[in-house]
């Protein structure tokens, strides 16, 4: 008898396994820059992410000190002036993958309801679109979104108002693992 109630916890502890996806090295990158003037951008390719295929659930955990810049000053600024990540060092997405379900492993493109945390502030975000491909034990999840910085509390000073915009174009990739 114990035998089986092990043979039933650990086939169920495997089912489990088997729908979650992992990475530790997603990409996301953003893009504030305006015309005319030097490109603010910067990339962090240390994002953590998570779908579990058997409820549509998906969860991301960017560290926000890990954007990198090309301008080091522009990261510092950034980091201790816009951004605040001493006081909010986390930005995260957690949402439910809407449409198809993913347990029939159908690439396509999907949409996302969720809610974006940054700088302290959580907005909703609805009908978000994401490619989704899977390939073997791998789901390749891309999009691409904009957000406004003054919608999470970010002032963008007067003297670089102009050269710095409101609206913030991000796109992420994430390459997830079966766990």
């Amino acid at each position: 008898m114990k035998n089986i109630l092990f043979i039933l916890l650990f086939f169920g502890l495997l089912t489990q396994a088997q729908d979650k996806y992992l990475t530790k090295i997603g990409s996301v990158d953003f893009e504030a820059s305006v015309p005319s003037f030097e490109e603010v951008a910067a990339k962090n390719n240390s994002v953590t992410a998570i779908i579990n295929t058997a409820t549509n659930e998906f969860a991301a955990l960017v560290l926000v000190k890990g954007f990198r810049f090309k301008n080091a000053l522009m990261e510092e600024h950034f980091n201790e002036n816009y951004a605040e990540s001493n006081l909010y060092p986390k930005a995260t997405f957690k949402g439910n993958i809407i449409g198809n379900n993913l347990k029939n492993n159908t690439s396509g493109t999907y949409s996302i309801d969720g809610h974006l945390t940054f700088h302290g502030i959580t907005k909703s975000i609805k009908n978000l679109p994401v490619k989704i491909t899977f390939n073997n034990d791998t789901i390749v999840l891309e999009g691409t979104f904009s957000v406004k910085a003054s919608d999470y509390e970010i002032e963008i000073p007067n003297i670089v108002k102009n050269k710095v915009s409101d609206i913030v174009k991000v796109n992420f990739t994430f390459n997830l693992k079966q766990n």
